[in-house]
């Protein structure tokens, strides 16, 4: 299975935070699986980080390291996912999220998050 962690998602794994569902926690750690990150989580982390909403126990800087060291795979973001984006509906507000939605539809991921929005939209969520 490939699946698309949402910023929250990727956090809470990385804090083994009981947040996170112990089905997301399997799917995770599953060697079969492959987890991608949203280059989008990363920008969205540094600016939360940089206005101080948001502490990181490794350090930001360090954190794309962490993903490596998890054989997560940074997911970029390419024109494809911004045209889908252009044409999704407007039930989520956030724009992180949307883009998060948008890839998920373009690359044909599953979207792990807690996040009830994601289900306005044609995406598999998990949580």
């Amino acid at each position: 299975m490939e699946v698309l962690l949402d910023t929250q998602a990727v956090l809470w794994f990385q804090n083994a935070d009981n947040r996170l569902s112990e089905k997301a926690k399997k799917l995770i750690d599953n060697p079969g699986n492959s987890c991608f990150v949203s280059i989008a989580s990363l920008w969205e982390m540094a600016i939360k980080v940089n206005l101080r909403k948001l502490n990181i126990d490794i350090g930001f800087n360090a954190f794309p390291e962490y993903l490596e060291s998890k054989s997560f795979k940074i997911l970029d973001i390419t024109p494809s996912h911004l045209m889908h984006l252009s044409e999704l509906d407007y039930h989520h507000k956030d724009p992180f999220d949307r883009l998060l939605i948008a890839q998920a539809m373009t690359e044909d991921l599953t979207i792990i998050s807690a996040d009830r929005h994601f289900n306005s939209y044609p995406v598999n969520v998990l949580w």
